[in-house]
């Protein structure tokens, strides 16, 4: 006898061996594109520019991943998504104000979620890096920091969805809030 499981009789060793490939390959391509920097405002020139090593040195490991790496932190892993008070959003990066807490929603995705930013404080480009699908991409006008996505499944006034990486921003308390 052997010490070991035998595959199924309906999956054969071959297909097994195919299907294990495949998935290999799709998880590397996942975090490729979970983690990569190939969009459009990686390439566009910000107010606020930094060395890499001074990013690094100012940002957490976390930070750094999300919004210079375009990386995507853990759905309800962000304090910021169950923040209630009244108060503004910033980047994390550069300080720049972003959303105020009148336009922030609980959308039950597990990010932070606003139906409008602060007029002028986000900029937007085509992001083509998740598979086959094409997304908008969401990032600071200020320092071009990776915040989040926007969806057009939000509520009115706009009927749009920023979702936005909680590690990406820090919240600033209104007075009395």
């Amino acid at each position: 006898m052997h010490e070991h499981q035998s595959l199924p009789p309906w999956l054969p060793r071959r297909t097994f061996m195919k299907r294990a490939a495949g998935v290999a390959a799709l998880a590397g391509g996942i975090k490729m594109s979970l983690f990569g920097s190939t969009s459009a405002a990686a390439e566009k020139t910000f107010p606020v520019q930094k060395p890499d090593a001074e990013w690094r040195r100012i940002l957490t490991p976390a930070q750094y991943d999300v919004l210079r790496g375009h990386g995507t932190e853990w759905a309800g892993s962000s304090p910021l998504d169950k923040e209630k008070r009244r108060g503004i959003f910033a980047c994390a990066g550069c300080a720049a104000p972003l959303f105020d807490s009148e336009t922030k929603f609980d959308s039950g995705t597990g990010w932070p979620s606003f139906f409008a930013p602060i007029p002028g404080a986000v900029a937007t480009s085509v992001d083509r890096k998740f598979l086959l699908m094409v997304r908008t991409e969401v990032h600071c006008a200020r320092c071009g920091g990776h915040l989040g996505h926007v969806f057009e499944d939000g509520p009115r006034p706009t009927g749009l969805r920023y979702c936005m990486n909680g590690v990406a921003m820090t919240f600033n308390p209104a007075e009395g809030a």
